[in-house]
């Protein structure tokens, strides 16, 4: 099951656009010469899932989470709520259930009917969670898919399976890294990541 990697040591200056790239590209200029797009509101978008909306949004919940116990009260109580607060609500989050892990219990978010998933904390929904293979298999061997991203489990480690939908929306709470209790909320978002948040990863 594929998912997403930093390629690092590659130029990507220097790669020729794909296929899709150069459609998407051709798409937007007939779009703007018909004027049926506003070249500023596309920029909007762009901007509002790159830099409003994606899992550092996650990632500070999490890190909230991890310092401050009563926000983490409120988090598992009313996570919308407790969501809300920092922010990050609206339309694919507005009601957020957490799931938090533990040394003995490991969590794992699917959408088995289509890819409901909490746009407002983890951003636009990774390929590999919308696809048939992650969505039907999450549910049969989740373990055996947390493996394929690279977390083998210890037996004596149970494993949660939560769906989503559209009226319910998971997200993970890892456990906190040892060794990190020096660190500052922001230091501590950085190490979140949205595999994570989802469950197919443990940090």
């Amino acid at each position: 099951m594929a998912h997403d990697h930093d390629d690092q040591g590659h130029d990507h200056g220097q790669e020729p656009p794909g296929e899709m790239e150069l459609r998407v590209k051709a798409l937007e200029s007939l779009l703007v010469e018909k004027g049926l797009v506003d070249p500023a509101a596309l920029d909007a978008i762009v901007d509002h899932f790159e830099h409003r909306v994606g899992p550092r949004n996650g990632a500070r919940v999490v890190a909230r989470a991890w310092t401050d116990v009563a926000y983490k009260s409120r988090l598992m109580a009313d996570a919308t709520s407790a969501i809300a607060e920092l922010g990050y609500s609206g339309g694919q989050g507005d009601h957020m259930v957490v799931v938090e892990n533990d040394p003995g219990v490991h969590n794992l978010v699917v959408c088995t009917l289509c890819s409901c998933y909490p746009w407002p904390v983890l951003g636009l929904p990774p390929v590999w969670y919308k696809s048939a293979p992650y969505r039907s298999r999450a549910v049969i061997d989740p373990r055996g898919v947390i493996a394929e991203f690279g977390t083998r489990l210890p037996d004596e480690i149970e494993v949660r399976v939560w769906d989503s939908t559209a009226e319910i929306r998971y997200l993970v709470l890892p456990e906190r890294p040892a060794g990190t209790e020096g660190l500052t909320e922001d230091a501590l978002a950085a190490l979140v990541t949205r595999d994570g948040m989802i469950g197919t990863a443990r940090l």
